[in-house]
């Protein structure tokens, strides 16, 4: 019997309050005891490898178990580590413990696993302290390791002693491949995925430098630095990713792309790989398709009511084209997603034609563009027409094939929706004329265009209320958009909860075009976007600027991040 094991009771009361504090449900822990039944393993640990419990969530459990505190990221010592010499770092990985701090003479140490009571007794043998503990998420732990410890970085040991063999290692593919499948590697890129679905971020970018390894995530579409791997595990690390992608390892000269799914703290996660030939290296992207973090929704994506308004009555006609523009990442495809999905039914055929295919949409035929076979948009489109479909949607029309195509179908008694990237509603006129559609063509089949940006919204913990400058005022007319009095902005501040950064989530905000007998009159006499937008503008259409400005001026967000995202001058 192992007398450092938790007892039974303390397992009974921990898996309680995991099923009471929300993070799984009583069939899962079911499922968990068997499994632990059959392989002599904790409940606890059962749970964590099979990705039935996030490790924090069971990080706060073992929180209001034991009645001590978790250790946040900024707990762990930045550069220097405590006792160095009497607490090795092999010693500190297999234990999945650090110590962070001295405090009244006793040695605080967060340790993954709060129940295991060897650990403490030895770090306290090794360092004549007392110990005291906190919980660590094994996430936040094995980075303060990696920073702590970067000269015993896993799988260093394989790469041979001089930093002048990492050269012929690229050139062998099956050394290559030996290397990605090594213990080590592998869990520093399960590292590295899991820490952005645990800290909901949206993309995961890892560079190759001459002297390092970048890695970062996307939050909020802002790029944040994280804690990087050594550079010598640069071709380890994209190895590992091409090969649970499916891509070709030995192909290093040209870009490719691919996807992971993975079960990642019990969800089912889509990655899209992008590598790229780069100067020191391959460039990894990997975007981050967590659909259980994706809401299809108008509401939560910050769509005002008049707008949804519009655009719902644009979804209902039965033939013509309505498009969504902006930037890349905008959002324009989740508010294409959701309006597909308010379409789809028995009685409507819906298809798509996607480049590539980001979310899965049950009832939904969605096929994926091979442009190197040929497959390109103009050409599937051309197929699709004759599965007499009622609803396609194209992800991008970006050429005059296309659109002519596009509009064929729309002229035929099908509802096309696309994508275009444009600055504005109004700009979306002039470019598909600039393609070379015709203006009889344009007018007959468009039903609608919303053009979108996505600013991030104001931390509701720590944003902070200012009165506004008089400049401020005058530059943006904000006395003629208020009645309040004074005028106040709201200003991002930072805390924990959203990363120092005073931003959590975006809002989308948004114009919807509606054309009508003036507009389509400007549109035959060749006239530019501005003044089919001042036409919209009189006809009912609010911009995206006013939209973004009154977001600023109800504390949503902010005139600067509202400016940064439209770059549009009042």
């Amino acid at each position: 019997m192992d007398m450092n094991a938790p007892g039974q009771d303390q397992i009974e009361t921990l898996a309680a309050l995991l099923g009471g504090q929300g993070h799984c449900d009583q069939k899962v822990i079911e499922r968990g005891r068997r499994v632990a039944a059959e392989s002599g393993q904790r409940l606890d640990a059962v749970l964590m490898q099979l990705g039935l419990v996030s490790e924090r969530g069971l990080a706060q459990a073992y929180a209001s178990l034991l009645g001590i505190p978790i250790a946040t990221p900024e707990r762990y010592p930045d550069l220097t580590p405590l006792y160095p010499e009497r607490l090795t770092a092999r010693f500190l990985r297999g234990a999945r413990a650090i110590p962070v701090a001295v405090e009244d003479e006793a040695l605080v140490v967060a340790a993954a696993d709060p129940l295991d009571s060897f650990t403490p007794a030895a770090i306290a043998a090794a360092t004549g302290r007392r110990v005291v503990l906190e919980v660590a998420v094994p996430i936040e732990l094995e980075a303060a390791l990696d920073r702590l410890y970067r000269e015993e970085t896993p799988g260093e040991e394989s790469g041979g002693g001089e930093a002048g063999e990492a050269e012929p290692l690229e050139e062998d593919a099956e050394r290559l491949k030996d290397l990605a499948s090594e213990a080590p590697v592998i869990r520093l890129v399960n590292q590295i995925i899991s820490r952005a679905v645990e800290t909901q971020a949206s993309d995961i970018h890892i560079e190759p430098f001459e002297d390092r390894l970048r890695v970062r995530y996307r939050y909020d579409g802002v790029l944040q630095e994280a804690d990087s791997p050594s550079s010598r595990l640069t071709a380890a690390i994209t190895s590992r990713i091409k090969i649970m992608a499916r891509l070709d390892i030995a192909e290093r000269r040209l870009p490719q792309d691919g996807r992971i799914k993975l079960a990642v703290r019990g969800h089912e996660i889509d990655f899209r790989v992008s590598t790229i030939p780069s100067l020191h290296g391959e460039t990894v992207v990997l975007r981050v398709l967590d659909r259980s973090a994706v809401v299809f929704d108008y509401a939560r994506l910050g769509l005002p009511a008049h707008v949804i308004e519009r655009w719902s009555r644009a979804l209902s006609l039965p033939n013509g084209i309505v498009l969504v523009t902006g930037p890349t990442g905008s959002g324009k495809t989740t508010t294409l997603y959701t309006g597909l999905l308010s379409l789809n039914s028995v009685v409507r055929k819906v298809v798509t034609v996607e480049d590539p295919i980001e979310y899965q949409l049950r009832g939904i035929n969605q096929i994926q563009v091979k442009p190197q076979i040929g497959l390109n948009f103009a050409a599937l489109l051309r197929s699709i027409l004759r599965q007499d479909p009622d609803v396609i949607m194209v992800g991008e029309i970006r050429d005059l094939e296309t659109a002519q195509i596009a509009v064929q179908a729309a002229l035929t008694g099908h509802l096309v929706l696309s994508t275009l990237h444009t600055n504005s509603a109004a700009a979306t006129i002039t470019r598909l004329r600039d393609m070379g559609l015709e203006d009889y063509l344009l007018t007959a089949v468009l039903r609608g265009v919303l053009a979108q940006r996505l600013v991030r919204r104001l931390c509701a913990q720590c944003r902070t209320e200012t009165e506004a400058a008089p400049e401020v005022i005058a530059r943006f007319r904000l006395d003629q958009r208020t009645t309040r009095r004074p005028i106040t902005l709201w200003h991002a501040a930072g805390c924990p909860q959203c990363r120092g950064t005073g931003y959590r989530g975006r809002l989308a905000i948004a114009e919807f075009l509606e054309p009508d007998a003036a507009i389509e009159r400007l549109v035959f006499s060749h006239a530019d976007h501005s003044e089919i937008e001042r036409a919209a503008v009189a006809a009912g259409m609010k911009t995206m600027f006013d939209a973004g400005l009154e977001a600023a001026l109800e504390g949503i967000t902010t005139v600067e991040e509202m400016v940064r995202s439209i770059r549009a001058e009042a």
